[in-house]
């Protein structure tokens, strides 16, 4: 995940899938959301940071459920 670009739609529907995982109050989803609205650099790279912080095996369940919409 170290060099991964994530689009803004994909920023959002990952931010979904993990404030199922975890909870909407979450830092990682609010600046997730926050960053797929704004599309903003800092908020993205914010978002990035605190998503990488959250339990691997919350991370990789959030994206194993996106990997499943499509």
């Amino acid at each position: 995940m170290s060099d991964t670009k994530i689009d803004r739609e994909t920023m959002g529907r990952l931010a979904k899938a993990l404030s199922f995982i975890t909870s909407a109050e979450d830092p990682a989803v609010v600046a997730m959301k926050l960053a797929a609205e704004s599309g903003e650099a800092k908020d993205i790279k914010h978002a990035r940071t605190l998503f990488l912080k959250v339990s691997s095996t919350h991370r990789n369940g959030a994206l194993a459920m996106i990997m499943d919409d499509d």
